[in-house]
């Protein structure tokens, strides 16, 4: 039985990351763990129907400890990394809170990993906002220009893993994934939160008017390029992991009213551009496909069609949920 654990996997990322390892082979058994217990609702995607699915609710800074701990009684042979502060334009606030996470925490852990012989491989999901703004498609050795705390404190451990890989042998991958979106993804996202705020007659603000270009993938998608990478891509590359072209903020909510089938007018109303918001998310994925075979499978029209699904099936829940970012430890 081959063995994964899915660090901040109490996210939605984390979960369709660990679905489709469960749907898909029957060989591979799922530890996740993230900082709190499982959601309640449908946050959970009810990942715990899996026999070969447990959940350990051990904080990745303040409970490292016992994190180690239980990976010493796990001992996966992959270890794939979610886990972080996210959310680049609240970082700037309480900055040090993302360090703490996406910088110290994790290379505290990597430090006491590298020891371990059971670990064949650890996957870091890391960022595409460190390439900043663009006009071109990134490639993944291109110029690091973060624009937020958050990008910042990713690029470090970034940094931290491609030197530890290079000077002490640890096995490790880095995937820098364009925006994801899926069922199950909080509310404070652009995504849900349009369409749940459709569903229930309300307004999402559109900030700078939805000026601004990001690309797109389903978590489905990343999820199928974590597991071909972790199964088949040289030891200590990076891999960008996106669509061919980005879309545009406002294209997106059209994209979201016209699934709804309301007016595009109906759903939104323009406010002021976010701080430090960057105009256009653009990267260069031909070195994933070249090395591993991947590349975008599932497009707009599918991807929304599953979100609406699941907001639909959970409105009487979802309607009173928070729809705005908390930042917490």
């Amino acid at each position: 039985m081959y063995k994964y654990c899915i660090l901040g996997g109490g996210g939605s990322f984390g979960l369709h990351c660990s679905k489709y390892l469960l749907e898909n082979f029957k060989d591979i058994k799922v530890i996740g763990v993230g900082r709190n217990f499982l959601r309640e609702g449908p946050f959970s995607l009810n990942i715990t129907k899996f026999k070969n699915y447990k959940y350990y609710a051990k904080h990745i800074y303040h409970e490292q400890d016992l994190l180690l701990e239980t990976l010493e009684i796990e001992k996966p042979d992959i270890i794939i990394n979610f886990a972080a502060q996210g959310e680049g334009a609240v970082s700037w606030k309480h900055s040090w809170r993302f360090f703490e996470t996406n910088s110290v925490a994790l290379s505290k852990l990597c430090e006491n990993l590298i020891e371990k012989k059971w670990l064949k491989r650890f996957v870091h999901i890391g960022t595409s906002e460190m390439y900043g703004s663009v006009t071109k498609p990134s490639k993944e050795n291109d110029k690091i220009l973060p624009s937020s705390p958050y990008a910042s404190s990713k690029v470090a451990f970034d940094l931290y893993l491609i030197s530890i890989s290079k000077y002490l042998n640890f096995p490790m991958n880095i995937i820098r994934p364009s925006n994801a979106y899926c069922s199950g993804q909080l509310l404070h996202r652009i995504i849900p939160k349009t369409i749940v705020s459709g569903l229930v007659g309300n307004k999402v603000p559109l900030h700078g008017g939805g000026k601004a270009e990001k690309s797109y993938i389903h978590a489905k998608d990343l999820a199928r390029a974590i597991y071909l990478i972790s199964n088949k891509a040289p030891l200590g590359k990076v891999y960008n992991v996106g669509p061919d072209n980005p879309t545009s903020i406002r294209k997106v909510v059209e994209l979201c009213a016209k699934k709804l089938n309301i007016k595009f007018e109906d759903l939104c109303k323009v406010s002021e551009d976010r701080l430090g918001q960057d105009s256009k998310y653009w990267l260069d994925s031909s070195e994933v496909l070249k090395d591993v075979g991947w590349k975008q499978e599932i497009f707009w029209d599918e991807g929304l069609q599953e979100v609406l699904e699941w907001a639909k099936e959970n409105i009487d829940f979802l309607k009173s949920y928070p729809m705005d970012y908390q930042l917490r430890a």
